[in-house]
């Protein structure tokens, strides 16, 4: 028997019961419960483990014995290395109803609370929807070369992959490619991360018939020319846009085309294109979105009589659909230069109906001019942090309705536990999205009543 923190390397049988948050099996082995890599509810596997803590341990799937039947073969060669995706083997519409009892239960056990009604989950195509990430980059003296991709199960490492089919395909398919471009750069080892955004195909461009992607290379050192060179010949072959930021955000600069590229995204139900700079927070998955604000939308219910509070607003998602129905709508939002493109944003579609402010949502808001105003509705879109910190000073009591869109349903739960139990408000309604598929990320949205 293993004493200490050894541990046993040889396979154990057991019994998957259950799907943890984080898309890992859960088992029971000796009355110790064991998060099992790639088990599924009521399969029967061999596994190994691969750690010990005080009241779990760690274990990955060696063999599958009996297989769910929703049990898939994994589209991706790089299943099981690559921590981008964690339940490519388990049947899409099996994992959105994963992400349901998530959220379920968080609501349960957090928030003490249960919604009056569930939502039927959305969900869109379940591949080539990212259209915006952060790719690491690292030269493995081991190897002889540089691999560019998501990081491994241990964060340490760098996925060794060539493609990947959750990116859109304007990156997916050409991650092998550009590990060899970085590769032939003499400043390979100083490149530390490429971000990517991929906006929609212009109208009057026709370089970009699939859509804009922009790369962003984070750089430590200055580039020599000759890898300004190559950089430029890999974006104009590929119709890609590439910047390079040496420091901070603010020092983001085109390379290709050297006046950049114009980057945004339409709403077509809402007759609305919205612009944004390369490193700016969009929704990820644009199919997914469309069907996101269409549901906030019909929760919120918007009337042309109504003044709408939209909160963490960013460069205005949600806030100019709502602007095309109500009286007035106002948006805040922490980051300063989304509320720049917000406003821009707004005026480029010809709406005058929506104002913007920047403030920071998690501090003190006492004298911000958009607070002691009557509003009919509130729309929330917080972080992952949730809303903890801002609802309290929020002036709910003449607030008859809130729409809360999660990316995380522990927090929604807590919040959630604090509208209805201290405020009085009632959980109406509930639902998933599926945002990111074959990840274990629940995207959610709630309805809250008086």
């Amino acid at each position: 028997m293993a004493r200490g923190n050894r541990f046993s390397q040889e396979p154990f049988a057991v019994g998957i019961d259950d799907l943890s948050h984080d898309g890992r099996g859960v088992a029971h082995r000796d009355g110790k419960a064991v998060f099992v890599r790639g088990g599924l509810p009521g399969e029967q596997v061999l596994a190994r483990q691969t750690a010990r803590h005080r009241h779990f341990d760690e274990a990955s799937v060696v063999a599958v014995v009996q297989a769910s039947p929703d049990r898939v073969e994994p589209r991706c060669a790089h299943f099981g290395h690559c921590s981008g995706c964690v339940l490519q083997h388990l049947d899409a519409s099996r994992q959105i109803l994963a992400k349901q009892a998530v959220l379920l239960d968080n609501l349960r056990r957090i928030g003490h609370v249960q919604a009056e009604r569930l939502l039927p989950p959305l969900s869109a195509s379940p591949w080539g929807y990212r259209r915006k990430g952060r790719l690491s980059v690292r030269y493995v003296e081991k190897k002889g070369r540089t691999l560019v991709g998501f990081r491994e199960d241990d964060p340490r490492f760098v996925a060794d992959i060539s493609h990947c089919h959750t990116v859109v395909p304007a990156i997916g398919a050409r991650i092998g490619e550009l590990a060899a471009l970085i590769d032939g750069l003499d400043g390979r080892r100083c490149i530390a991360q490429i971000e990517f955004i991929v906006g929609d195909a212009p109208v009057d461009d026709p370089r970009y018939v699939d859509g804009v992607p922009a790369l962003v290379l984070r750089h430590l050192d200055v580039l020599s020319d000759h890898d300004r060179g190559l950089l430029v010949a890999f974006a104009r072959t590929h119709a890609l846009a590439i910047y390079l930021q040496p420091g901070g955000v603010d020092s983001v600069q085109p390379l290709w085309p050297e006046a950049g590229v114009a980057l945004e995204f339409a709403l077509p139900e809402h007759d609305l294109r919205l612009a944004f700079q390369p490193l700016d927070f969009i929704q990820v998955n644009a199919g997914m979105n469309a069907k996101m604000i269409a549901s906030a939308l019909e929760l919120l219910d918007p009337q042309p009589g109504q003044r709408i509070l939209d909160l963490f607003c960013g460069l205005g998602n949600f806030t100019l659909p709502i602007a095309r129905r109500v009286a007035e709508v106002v948006g805040v939002e922490g980051d300063a230069g989304l509320v720049v493109r917000a406003r821009a944003n707004a005026q480029r579609n010809d709406i005058d109906n929506a104002r913007f402010f920047a403030a920071d949502l998690a501090a003190p808001l006492a004298g911000e001019p958009w607070l002691g105003e009557r509003y009919d509705a509130l729309l929330l879109d917080p972080p992952r942090s949730g809303a903890q910190a801002l609802l309290p000073q929020l002036p709910l009591k003449k607030i008859d309705r809130i729409v809360y869109v999660s990316c995380h349903p522990g927090s929604l739960a807590r919040d959630a536990g604090y509208l209805v139990q201290e405020r009085g408000y009632r959980l109406r309604a509930a639902g998933v999205m599926d945002m990111f598929p074959h990840t274990a990320h629940v995207e959610s949205i709630a309805l809250f009543e008086r």
